[in-house]
C-alpha cells in the first residue's frame, strides 16, 4: 500500500498514449494544456483527467484495539460483471434453498456459540475472583491486614499482567470494547485482524481476566466483539488449510453476507451479556448496523433467542451447586512493555483504592429484619463484614470487595434504604468515574456498559438518599433510573437501553420512568457533544460514515471533491500497464473505459476491482493481439475464482510470476468488469451523494459528467472523499469551528 492509501483513488490514465504512473502530482497550467493538446492529437481526449491538483489526503490507517494499522473499505456492493450473471443463469432451486438453509444454520451455530462462551466467562469470572475475594476475606477475619492486602492486590496485577500480556502480544486488536470496531465494520471498514480468531481468543480469555483483576470494567462490551468474531470465523466460506472446502460455504464468500452474519453475532453478544434477547436484536438495529432489513431482522431474532435458550438451560444447571463459585453470573500506546506496565500500575491503584477506601467508612449494625446473613462471609452478598466485629458491616467493602456484577445488585437491591450511607456513596462515585475513565482504553479487553452502570446505579441511590423525605420511591429504583440517565447520556442509545433495562428487571411498570430518563438524558447529552463511541471511532480515525450529511454539504456538488488524477484502464488492456498500476498504487478500483474500435464512442464500461484483477493475472489468460476474448475467459474461469477470500487468503501482488514477454501482451477485462456501478451526476449534491453511499453500502460511486462531448466519467468517489477532514481542508470557510 502507498502512503496515499488504497481507497483514495488518486487518477491518472494507463493506457499506452498517456501519462505514466510515476508523474503523477501537481502539474501546472502550461503542463496541462501541453499534455491536453497530445492527448487530443492522438484521437484520446476522454481519456485525461478533467481535475489533476484536488488530492486526498485523509489517513489511510486507524487504531484498531490498541494496534495502529492499515484500513480498506469492504465490497458490499454486488459486482454485476459477466462472470456473475453466468453464475447467477446457472443456479438451480435446490442451490438457491440450499444458500438460504445454511444463512439460518449459522444463525444458529453463531447463538450457539455465542451462548456458550457467554456462560464460560460468566463462570470463569465468578469463580476466578469469587476465590479472590474469598481468599483476602478469610485473612481480613484471622486480622492479617496486610497478608490480605497483598493477597488481593497480588492477585488482582497478575490476572492484569496476564491480560495485557495477551493483547500486546498476540492480539492488540483485542483491546478495549471492541464496539467501535464492529460499527466500523459494520459501516463498510475493515482492518487488519479486527474480527481474527487470535483476537477473538484473546477478547475472551482476557476479558475474563481484565474483569477478574478488578478492573473498573465489563464484559458486555467485548462479548458484542465477541460475537462479531465468531460470525466472522463462521463465514470464512471454508478453508482449504482444515479441508473444509464443502461447496456450499462458497456461498458466502463475500463481504455482503458476512455483513450480515456479523450484524447477528453483535446481537447475539448483548444478549449473552444482558439475557436480554430483544434487547439485543434492538442494539443492533439502533446502534451496530449501518444498514438493514426485515429479512435480517428475523435470523437476527432467532439468534438471540438461542443464546437465550442456551443460557437458561447452562445457568439452570448451576443452580445445582455443580458450577463452583458460580451464582447468578452476569447482569439480569507504544512498546509491548510499556502497556503491560501501564495494566499493572492501574491495577495497582485500583487495588489500593478497593482495599483502602472501605477502612473510611464506619461499621454499621446489621439489619435485623433481613432473611439474609449478616455480615456475608464466603459469598457475595451486600453485607462485608471486612474490619467490623460480629454483627456489623462495611457498607464500602460490600460495594468494593465484591465483583462489578454483584455490586450492581446490591446498589439496586430494593427495601433496604438505609443499607448504605451517603458518604459511602459519595466515595465510590467519585473512586467510580474516576477508575472508569483512567481504566478505559488500557491494553485489555474492557467494556464501558458495567462502569457506566455502577457509577450511574450509585448516583441514582445517592439521589435517592438526598431526597428521600421528599419521595416514596425506592431507592434501588432510583438507583435503575440513575442507570439509566448514565447509560442515555454516554452511549445515546435509547430504545434498546429501555428494553435491556426491562428484561434485566423484568418489571414493564418501570418503563414509563425509564423512558423518560433516557429522553432527558440523550437530548441534554445531544447539546453538548457526539455519543461515546462516535468519539471513540473519531479518536481512532475509523472513517465512519454518518447516517445524515453535514449541512455545509448542501452547497457542494459531487465534482467539487472529486480527487485526480484518475486512473483509467482500457477494456482491452496491456498486462505490463496493470501490472505497473498494481504495483505503484494501492486503489481498489479503477474505472474501464471502452473506444473505438471497441465502442462507437468512448463510453464508461464499469469499474474493476484490484482483487479481481490479480485473479485474472495469476490465470494468464493473455493474447498478443488487443482484442475481445471474453468467451475464453469465461469458459476458463468460475464466478467462485473471484469470491472473496477470507482475512489475509487472497491472491497478493508478490503471488504473480509475469514473464517479461508477457508485460507486452493484452487482456480482456470485460467479463471481470462490474459493467452497472453505481454513477451520479456531476452536479448532485454531495450531501444527497453522501446519503446516496452510505444507504447503498457501496465502495465506489462513479461521477459522469452532465454533458455530451466529455470524457466518461469525472472521477470516483470513495468514503475518504466524505470525509470532514477532506472537504473542510477543500474548502475551509464551510468550518463552523473557524
Amino acid at each position: 500500500m502507498d502512503s496515499k492509501g488504497m481507497d483514495q483513488e488518486k487518477y491518472v490514465n494507463h493506457s499506452d498514449d498517456v501519462l505514466d504512473i510515476e508523474n503523477e502530482g501537481l502539474l501546472d497550467g502550461k503542463e496541462i494544456e501541453r499534455c491536453r493538446s497530445e492527448v487530443s492529437d492522438k484521437n484520446l481526449s476522454y481519456t485525461k483527467p478533467l481535475l489533476v491538483k484536488r488530492t486526498n489526503t485523509t489517513s489511510q490507517i486507524a487504531i484498531v484495539g490498541a494496534n495502529v494499522c492499515p484500513i480498506e473499505s469492504l465490497d458490499y456492493e454486488i459486482i454485476e460483471n459477466e462472470l456473475f450473471k453466468q453464475d447467477w443463469r446457472s443456479r438451480k432451486k435446490i442451490q438457491i434453498f440450499q444458500y438460504v438453509l445454511l444463512k439460518w444454520a449459522f444463525a444458529l451455530l453463531i447463538g450457539l456459540g455465542t451462548g456458550l462462551v457467554g456462560f464460560f466467562n460468566n463462570i470463569a469470572v465468578e469463580n476466578i475472583a469469587g476465590f479472590k475475594l474469598l481468599l483476602t476475606s478469610n485473612l481480613m477475619s484471622e486480622d492479617k491486614y496486610f497478608k490480605a492486602f497483598a493477597a488481593y492486590a497480588g492477585c488482582n496485577v497478575g490476572l492484569a499482567a496476564a491480560a495485557a500480556a495477551l493483547c500486546a502480544f498476540i492480539a492488540p486488536a483485542a483491546a478495549g470494547s471492541g464496539i467501535p470496531e464492529v460499527k466500523a465494520y459494520l459501516n463498510g471498514v475493515d482492518a487488519y485482524s479486527i474480527l481474527a480468531p487470535s483476537t477473538l481468543f484473546v477478547k475472551i480469555f482476557g476479558s475474563v481476566l481484565g474483569v477478574s483483576a478488578g478492573f473498573m470494567v465489563g464484559k458486555e462490551g467485548p462479548m458484542v466483539h465477541t460475537g462479531a468474531c465468531i460470525a466472522n470465523l463462521l463465514g470464512q466460506g471454508g478453508s482449504r488449510k482444515y479441508h473444509l472446502t464443502w461447496k456450499w460455504l462458497r456461498y458466502f464468500k463475500n463481504d455482503r453476507d458476512r455483513r450480515d452474519m456479523i450484524t447477528c453475532g453483535a446481537a447475539a453478544g448483548v444478549a449473552a451479556a444482558f439475557r436480554a434477547p430483544v434487547g439485543g436484536v434492538l442494539f443492533a438495529l439502533e446502534e451496530a448496523a449501518s444498514w438493514w432489513r426485515s429479512a435480517l431482522l428475523w435470523r437476527t431474532f432467532f439468534t438471540t433467542a438461542v443464546v437465550a435458550i442456551v443460557l437458561r438451560a447452562f445457568i439452570q444447571y448451576c443452580t445445582t451447586g455443580k458450577c463452583g463459585l458460580f451464582g447468578e453470573g452476569g447482569l439480569i500506546i507504544r512498546g509491548a512493555v510499556l502497556k503491560i506496565l501501564l495494566v499493572i500500575t492501574i491495577s495497582l491503584l485500583t487495588s489500593c483504592c478497593s482495599f483502602g477506601l472501605p477502612w473510611i467508612a464506619k461499621c454499621m449494625p446489621c439489619p435485623t429484619d433481613l432473611s439474609v446473613s449478616c455480615p456475608t462471609v464466603g459469598k457475595s452478598g451486600n453485607y462485608k463484614s471486612f474490619q467490623c466485629p460480629s454483627g456489623y458491616y462495611n457498607d464500602l467493602a460490600s460495594l468494593f470487595l465484591n465483583t462489578n456484577d454483584d455490586a450492581i445488585r446490591n446498589l439496586f437491591s430494593t427495601s433496604t434504604v438505609k443499607e448504605f450511607h451517603i458518604s459511602s456513596l459519595f466515595i465510590f462515585f467519585g473512586a467510580v468515574y474516576c477508575l472508569g475513565i483512567i481504566t478505559y482504553g488500557i491494553a485489555i479487553p474492557s467494556g464501558l456498559f458495567i462502569p457506566v452502570i455502577l457509577a450511574g446505579a450509585c448516583y441514582g441511590r445517592l439521589v435517592g438518599r438526598l431526597f428521600e423525605s421528599l419521595s416514596s420511591l425506592d431507592t434501588g429504583l432510583f438507583a435503575l433510573l440513575g442507570a439509566a440517565s448514565f447509560l442515555g447520556g454516554t452511549m445515546r442509545m435509547t430504545v434498546s437501553l429501555c428494553i435491556i433495562l426491562l428484561e434485566l428487571t423484568n418489571d414493564l411498570l418501570l418503563l414509563p420512568l425509564v423512558m423518560l430518563v433516557l429522553l432527558i438524558s440523550k437530548t441534554v447529552a445531544d447539546n453538548f457533544n457526539k455519543g461515546v463511541y462516535d468519539q471513540i471511532l473519531k479518536i481512532k480515525g475509523l472513517p465512519y460514515l454518518e447516517a445524515h450529511a453535514e449541512p455545509y454539504m448542501r452547497h457542494l456538488v459531487a465534482r467539487d471533491v472529486v480527487s485526480g488524477p484518475l486512473v483509467i484502464f482500457s477494456g482491452v488492456e496491456k498486462v505490463g500497464n496493470i501490472l505497473h498500476v498494481l504495483r505503484t498504487t494501492g486503489h481498489n478500483g479503477f474505472p474501464v473505459i471502452d473506444e473505438p474500435p471497441f465502442s462507437e464512442a468512448p463510453e464508461l464500461c464499469g469499474v474493476v476491482l484490484r482483487s479481481h484483477l490479480l485473479v485474472l493475472l495469476k490465470g494468464k489468460n493473455f493474447s498478443m493481439d488487443r482484442v475481445v476474448t471474453g468467451d475464453d475467459i469465461l469458459q476458463r474461469f468460475a464466478a467462485f475464482d473471484f469470491a472473496k477470500a477470507g482475512s489475509g487468503k487472497g491472491i497478493k501482488l508478490e503471488d504473480l510470476d509475469i514473464k517479461v514477454e508477457e508485460m507486452e501482451m493484452y487482456v480482456d477485462l470485460h467479463p471481470i468488469t462490474n459493467a452497472s456501478p453505481y454513477t451520479v451526476v456531476e452536479t448532485m449534491s454531495l450531501a444527497k451523494a453522501a446519503i446516496l453511499f452510505r444507504q447503498l453500502g457501496l465502495r465506489h460511486m462513479c461521477v459522469v459528467p452532465k454533458s455530451q462531448g466529455r470524457p466518461p466519467i469525472v472521477g470516483i468517489l470513495t468514503r475518504h472523499d466524505f470525509m470532514p477532514e477532506h472537504i473542510l481542508g477543500l474548502y475551509p470557510h464551510f468550518n463552523p469551528d473557524k
